[in-house]
């Protein structure tokens, strides 16, 4: 008999802790909810290391493992909605350089590692701040000092002010507290079997499959309504659409495309557009021949017609980019503009560069359903101005590994970060972090030109100044074309009507509607 995955029932889960050996008595009322079935379109998860977490696919389930001291309301991805988390409230010095957080008391950790105390924050964030343990080291560096003076109070001492600093420390890359002797014990293995407070516990990864998370009975807010969530891994969106309309499957990550709301709306989907968009830039790696001409660069720029591809994407999804920092970010600016679509501008600069029979490039490029067709769009674009693009189409942890090992002269990225212009300019162009830079992350393009600008707003205490510093840097940026901004693409999932989500939804910095101790599905009898 073939049984279906979707047939996880709770009492199958607690099995699954006997059988673990894992204490399921924080777990044992959990028989009478329902399950949420969730399908969020990846191929498999990578890690739940909250420290190493940046596929789509892996943030989301992180951020219900765990907590921050600090989290963005429910639904929201406002940073003026930031409220206390696993710290009732905090307290900072006038010249905000000084942070004091104090602790809840009586959380208690997954899998019988005991209460939260400051000694675990301490752990955690100077964790987060380890380059050899997390993926976010550069986001801490300002940090000074943290340590606990009680095992409910800690304290942050900064090397500069810090505007985002609640941001930092809330339940988004890099803030979620970890249990210190969960993650000694574990080592490397922490990523599979991660251990935190929030309102679910990680139960099984079944490679490629499934993966189950149950309700966490003790969590600090209260029993979830769910059961559990499954997690199944359906990269077929035609098989995920078929599955949210006949119930099987609750919740599913969307195509961010105009004609498939359409589309899901029409076969009776609750469709959910939300922020924040995830920027989509086009980086020029002038690493690799010719692109460390300009006027190859400056050709590419002008021949890619992003009216055309924000077209494609749908005016519901997609916002055209106005500057290399996204819309929306504190310290973005426009004034720089975008750049001019001209074929024959393109042509001539090619031609100028010393290519007048037109060059070939190579990409690696994601086959994932929000990046390929855009990259089949550029590639004819290029070629009109005589530029081939030879495409290599892999899997999307394959293309994020060739990336950043700097194969691919075009790199096609989309990210949200913190919506703080600082954060954006430091990972994509300051050259420290380069691809095969000492602290490397995403400045796939090599970019250096801006790199005072960028580090003297960080540490700048003036607000005016800063904005001035990071307008400099975006216009110094633009002019020696480090990238192409292509648009932001909102958030697309989709639900049945059994669904509540138990928050108005507007935006989610994790990239997927939450799911807390107050989501819950209604179930038919059988």
């Amino acid at each position: 008999m073939k049984i279906s995955v979707f047939a996880i029932t709770a009492t199958t889960i607690v099995a699954v802790f006997a059988v673990s050996g894992s204490s399921p008595s924080a777990f044992a009322q959990v028989a009478n909810r329902p399950v949420l079935v969730v399908s969020s379109g990846v191929a498999d998860i990578s890690t739940l290391d909250p420290d190493r977490a940046t596929n789509v696919g892996d943030v989301g389930v992180v951020s219900e493992i765990f907590n921050g001291l600090a989290r963005f309301a429910p639904g929201s991805a406002d940073p003026k909605e930031i409220q206390p988390d696993l710290a009732e409230k905090w307290q900072t010095s006038a010249d905000k350089k000084t942070w004091i957080f104090y602790l809840r008391k009586g959380v208690q950790f997954h899998g019988g590692y005991g209460e939260m105390k400051a000694a675990d924050v301490v752990y955690s964030m100077r964790r987060a701040a380890d380059p050899k343990r997390s993926s976010f080291a550069a986001d801490f560096a300002m940090i000074d000092k943290v340590e606990a003076l009680d095992d409910y109070t800690v304290r942050f001492t900064l090397k500069y002010p810090d505007s985002t600093f609640l941001g930092l420390v809330s339940n988004y890359h890099g803030g979620s507290i970890v249990s210190g002797a969960a993650a000694e014990k574990l080592g490397n293995k922490f990523g599979q079997s991660p251990i935190g407070t929030g309102p679910f516990v990680f139960s099984q990864l079944v490679t490629q499959q499934y993966l189950t998370l149950v309700a966490n009975d003790t969590y600090f807010r209260g029993a979830p309504k769910l059961a559990s969530i499954t997690y199944r891994m359906i990269l077929s969106d035609s098989a995920r659409e078929l599955a949210v309309s006949t119930g099987e499957i609750d919740l599913i990550g969307g195509k961010r495309e105009q004609r498939w709301v359409k589309r899901a709306e029409g076969r009776g989907m609750n469709v959910d557009i939300f922020n924040p968009a995830e920027f989509r830039t086009l980086f020029l790696n002038r690493n690799i021949k010719p692109l460390d001409n300009l006027k190859v660069r400056q050709a590419i720029a002008t021949v890619i017609n992003v009216d055309e591809i924000v077209r494609y994407a749908g005016k519901d999804v997609a916002e055209k980019g106005c500057s290399v920092v996204p819309n929306g970010y504190l310290g973005g600016n426009c004034g720089s503009g975008g750049y001019t679509y001209d074929v024959a501008r393109a042509k001539k600069l090619l031609a100028d560069a010393g290519f007048p029979s037109g060059i070939t490039l190579r990409s690696v490029v994601s086959n994932a359903s929000a990046q390929q067709p855009i990259m089949q769009i550029i590639q004819a674009q290029l070629a009109q101005a005589g530029i081939k693009l030879d495409m290599e189409v892999v899997d999307h942890a394959t293309y994020q590994a060739k990336s950043r090992r700097d194969q691919s002269a075009l790199v096609f990225y989309g990210a949200a970060r913190f919506p703080n212009a600082d954060n954006w300019l430091r990972e994509f162009y300051d050259s420290a972090a380069s691809i095969g830079a000492p602290g490397a992350m995403s400045n796939f393009a090599h970019c250096s030109v801006a790199d005072s600008d960028i580090r003297a707003a960080r540490v700048e205490p003036d607000p005016l100044r800063q904005l001035m510093l990071w307008k400099q840097a975006q216009q110094k940026i633009h002019d020696d074309v480090c990238a192409v901004p292509l648009f932001g693409l909102k958030q697309v999932w989709a639900h049945g009507d059994r669904v509540r989500f138990g928050y108005e939804l507007k935006g989610a910095l994790n990239l997927q509607p939450p799911i807390t101790e107050l989501t819950t599905v209604t179930r038919s009898a059988p």
